[in-house]
């Protein structure tokens, strides 16, 4: 446990480091900390601070910068965050308005990169089951038939199917005025348990032509869905402690273009609540080590479907980064939760 001077001076040693981007001297934590220490008194604490792993000696200057531990220590106990100002929520709510929700998301991770200037990231909604708001069918060639399939969300999907016989126009719009008048809102477990039942009034190959509309328009749209939207990950070439290493900065882009790790990071916070951060190898992600991960989960109707989070350096505004992250999330879920964008 730390004295309440130390972790003042802590305290400050970080403020200063995140906006001046500099190591931290004993003169500087003299001026802004408030402390009545002299010199020596507050060099003995940071060689405390330092002994403890909480701040680190840069081997080029005698001021100290802040180590992830200490950075831990000052996000969880030490930070004093600053909520959005009424007029800066009214703006990301304005700006979060969309007829779809891969447009919702899309904009979610975008104002997340725009705010923040460093990557915005955010988790798309898994879709857990298959549904339709309508069905079309296209005669392309001979067995070659077009799907299109509207979704309750209003994203337009195409397939192409190849059948056993070719079908007539009359014989399409047919096949999918059924499919809409009896399935369409429902999901593909309660489709099968119908088909067999519902199809049996049919020929049998208009039944096989529905199944398989069916099975495609469910892969066609799993298969759509980018499971992780990624935005602004040039602004982290602006960070001058990630650019100045090449080979981690191919490193840390090699990951945003893969996802999978940071898909699993993204699950993993689904299960939480509010705001996480992760600091450095809290990630578990190597190309992460210079990095902090801000997260928070978002709803859909109450139930928490996904991810918006950041990803910049260590030394971040953590103050500033936190609220416009938690208020992304919000305001995402109130979208989403919307009639007018679920269809």
């Amino acid at each position: 446990m730390l004295n309440e001077r130390a972790r003042i001076l802590l305290k400050t040693l970080v403020e200063r480091h995140i906006a001046e981007g500099q190591p931290v001297g004993s003169r500087s934590l003299a001026r802004f900390s408030g402390l009545d220490l002299s010199p020596a008194s507050i060099r003995n604490i940071m060689a405390d601070l330092e002994e403890m792993g909480y701040i680190a000696s840069p081997h080029t200057s005698a001021g100290r910068v802040p180590t992830p531990r200490g950075y831990r220590l000052f996000v969880d106990t030490l930070l004093t965050v600053r909520p959005l100002q009424h007029a800066e929520i009214s703006q990301l709510e304005g700006q979060l308005q969309a007829d779809s929700t891969q447009r919702l998301v899309n904009s979610a991770s975008q104002l997340l990169a725009e705010l923040t200037r460093f990557a915005g990231v955010v988790m798309t909604p898994r879709r857990r089951t298959f549904a339709f708001r309508h069905i079309e069918f296209l005669r392309l060639s001979g067995t070659r038939l077009l799907l299109i399939v509207v979704t309750p969300e209003g994203d337009v999907q195409n397939r192409i199917l190849i059948t056993d016989s070719p079908y007539t126009p009359a014989e399409l719009v047919t096949a999918a005025n059924f499919l809409n008048q009896h399935f369409a809102g429902m999901d593909i477990e309660d489709i099968r348990a119908r088909l067999q039942a519902d199809l049996q009034q049919l020929r049998q190959d208009m039944s096989a032509l529905m199944t398989q509309a069916i099975e495609a328009g469910s892969a066609a749209l799993q298969e759509h869905v980018d499971p992780v939207v990624i935005t602004g990950e040039k602004n982290l070439l602006d960070v001058q402690e990630l650019s100045s290493d090449m080979a981690r900065l191919r490193r840390l882009f090699a990951l945003f273009e893969q996802k999978t790790g940071f898909l699993r990071l993204l699950e993993s916070t689904v299960r939480g609540h509010g705001v996480q951060i992760f600091i450095g190898g809290d990630s578990g992600l190597v190309p992460l080590d210079e990095c902090s991960v801000v997260t928070a989960p978002y709803e859909v109707d109450g139930q928490v479907v996904g991810t918006v989070g950041v990803i910049g350096p260590t030394r971040m505004a953590y103050e500033r980064v936190i609220p416009i992250v938690d208020v992304t999330a919000k305001l995402l879920s109130a979208a989403l939760s919307h009639d007018a964008v679920r269809g």
